[in-house]
């Protein structure tokens, strides 16, 4: 198979996020399906001012606080992250603290023995995992969760699921544990989410972090690739390095 043959499916959000996802396989001589899986509806709700320490899950998130007027204050600024930590100061905020780790769990360790007492705001969407609340709330820190925005399947999303399940796809980026269950329901609406799954297991399937890798498992979906970084291009280049490894030639 040459590296044009080779179908890799994204399923970033229909933005700018989608269209770098395309130009990035690409660029890397794949060819790219586009099915976006996520769709982003703001609710309107601001990250509270009063808070000692503000948690930022996402890209996302970093934009809405902007369009919404937040302004940190005294806050200490944390992301998960380095594109949300990015995000953010393209937005003009100091970020204060990223761990070392980018995942929920991160988070809690690195302020762990910081927030004893303390108010801490997560601001993030409804999908957000509860090990962030439930380690902040160990750790003794008085927790708020504002919900920024909501993350729904878009109309007609699963094409990449067809592909799959007829033999077409030869490779899949997951960027989230919602990802991969919205291409499973897409894929259960067609009546074809036993052969999608099969299909997957023909083709090169590459994860964001742990929990991701764990949802699609316990979906019976077998993970071939997850990037030292929770990063989208990581993801991508070594997805298409495995499906394709000759494209360096």
């Amino acid at each position: 198979m040459t590296t044009r043959d080779t179908t890799v499916a994204v399923f970033r959000p229909d933005d700018e996020r989608l269209r770098d996802a395309v130009e990035l396989v690409e660029s890397l001589g794949a060819t790219p399906v586009a099915d976006p899986m996520l769709e982003v509806r703001e609710t309107g709700a601001s990250p509270r001012t009063d808070a000692d320490y503000t948690v930022l899950t996402s890209k996302t998130g970093a934009e809405i606080a902007r369009e919404t007027g937040w302004e940190p204050g005294e806050t200490t600024v944390c992301a998960i992250g380095s594109a949300t930590a990015g995000a953010l100061r393209e937005q003009g905020y100091d970020v204060d603290l990223v761990p070392d780790e980018f995942s929920s769990t991160g988070m809690v360790e690195l302020l762990a023995e910081r927030v004893d007492g303390a108010r801490v705001e997560v601001a993030r969407s409804d999908h957000g995992s509860q090990v962030l609340l439930d380690g902040l709330e160990a750790a003794g820190a008085y927790v708020h969760e504002t919900v920024l925005y909501e993350l729904v399947r878009p109309e007609g999303a699963g094409g990449s699921a067809e592909l799959a399940a007829s033999g077409d796809l030869d490779a899949a980026c997951f960027t989230s544990s919602l990802t991969v269950a919205n291409f499973l329901a897409a894929a259960e609406e067609r009546g074809i989410r036993a052969d999608a799954v099969a299909g997957l297991a023909d083709a090169v399937v590459g994860v964001i972090g742990e929990p991701t890798r764990e949802t699609a498992e316990s979906e019976g979906i077998a993970v071939d690739v997850v990037p030292e970084n929770a990063d989208f291009d990581e993801l991508a280049c070594a997805v298409v390095e495995r499906a394709a490894p000759t494209y360096h030639d």
